[in-house]
């Protein structure tokens, strides 16, 4: 079955960096696009980056633009989000994504806090 299981979460100061993993299990993970997506208290949850399976192409949200960054390793089956100059607005819990065979899978999610 597909699992998808994130990591990497934790309280962080604003300015700071955190990678988040996300490990995939229960299907062809290079086929597949993959995405990161964040839920802040009160809010709905909104896309945060994606990277498509052929080419490797990325999309970021305007907010997180020249700071944050996916990645794939198609080799671990793992994609990544790398957090640089983490501000409190970041704060959120972060999904890791699968859309496969029209199927959308979701993980638990990782939380992270960005507090002085």
């Amino acid at each position: 079955q597909v699992q998808l299981v994130e990591s990497g979460g934790g309280l962080v100061q604003p300015g700071g960096s955190l990678r988040l993993s996300c490990a995939a299990s229960g299907f062809t993970f290079s086929m597949t696009d993959m995405s990161w997506y964040r839920q802040a208290p009160g809010k709905e949850r909104e896309l945060v980056a994606a990277i498509m399976s052929a080419g490797g192409r990325t999309n970021y949200a305007d907010s997180v633009k020249g700071r944050f960054t996916i990645s794939r390793d198609n080799a671990r089956d793992t994609v990544y989000l790398q957090m640089n100059s983490l501000k409190p607005e970041d704060t959120a819990v972060y999904s890791c994504n699968a859309h496969w065979n029209g199927m959308s899978y979701w993980g638990k999610g990782t939380l992270v806090t960005v507090s002085s």
